[in-house]
């Protein structure tokens, strides 16, 4: 970890070299997402909203998802633009170092702007929270920040999934955007508002659920039967990210350089 940390304390200081580029990037990752925002406060202004879900409890779900997805953007950006160091040959120097590759593709890369979309994220989070009804306890709270977090692990391992084609595909391959940003997409809204096999999908394949819809659940006081078993659900993005490391390590023992 000392050496995942220098890496990044090294790439934070070369994006802030050119500090007002970096400000004026992470002003535009604030302003993003708020086009996103503004589709769903015009959605409930116009047509009354979600059935069972009010505009506060769906900008609670909103905020958990774009927060989850700014922290993988920024610590996992590495995996994300993979494909660069198949094709340039730079993997081939990682292999040679006496470290994992895993620690040292994320530390390829660190999108430090994406600070601004964590604070868009961050203020539709507070206002939501400011606006229910909760009763905060600490298992609530761990509830939430174990939410955001497994968020940001799934991301994380659909990243991790995508790099791992590149052993094959060279180039990423795009229909990985139908499970990041329409991922992200999807898990913001409720998911009992979508199909049967839609809910199973994202629930056992890919399990955004358990981590927004589910345990907010149990946030909210709705969860039917146990609401610790609805609050430990965020673990479960655990067991996705597992799988995602173990065809990692599987690509990359199959991996035959670029031959240079």
């Amino acid at each position: 970890m000392r050496l995942y940390f220098k890496y990044m304390s090294i790439l934070l200081r070369s994006q802030l070299e050119y500090r007002a580029s970096f400000w004026m990037l992470s002003l535009g990752q604030f302003f993003i997402p708020f086009s996103i925002f503004a589709g769903l406060y015009f959605m409930f202004s116009r047509f009354g909203g979600i059935p069972g879900w009010s505009f506060y409890e769906t900008a609670l779900i909103f905020g958990v998802i774009h927060m989850s997805f700014s922290l993988a953007e920024c610590l996992v950006r590495g995996f994300d633009g993979f494909s660069t160091l198949v094709v340039s040959g730079d993997f081939d120097r990682l292999l040679v170092r006496p470290r994992g590759t895993v620690i040292q593709v994320l530390g390829s890369k660190f999108e430090f702007t994406r600070i601004g979309r964590m604070a868009q994220s961050t203020v539709v989070l507070v206002w939501a929270i400011l606006n229910l009804p909760i009763a905060w306890t600490p298992l609530k709270i761990l509830t939430l920040v174990m939410m955001i977090a497994g968020g940001a692990l799934i991301f994380a391992g659909i990243f991790i999934l995508n790099a791992t084609l590149c052993f094959w595909t060279v180039q990423a391959l795009e229909v990985a955007n139908i499970f990041t940003d329409g991922g992200r997409e999807m898990a913001q809204y409720p998911l009992n508002i979508y199909r049967k096999p839609v809910k199973i999908f994202f629930t056992f394949i890919i399990p955004f659920a358990c981590v927004s819809y589910l345990p907010m659940l149990s946030l909210l006081g709705r969860a039917k039967g146990h609401s610790l078993l609805y609050s430990l659900l965020p673990l479960a993005s655990l067991l996705f990210l597992l799988p995602c490391l173990a065809a990692w390590r599987f690509g990359v023992r199959h991996y035959r350089g670029t031959g240079s």
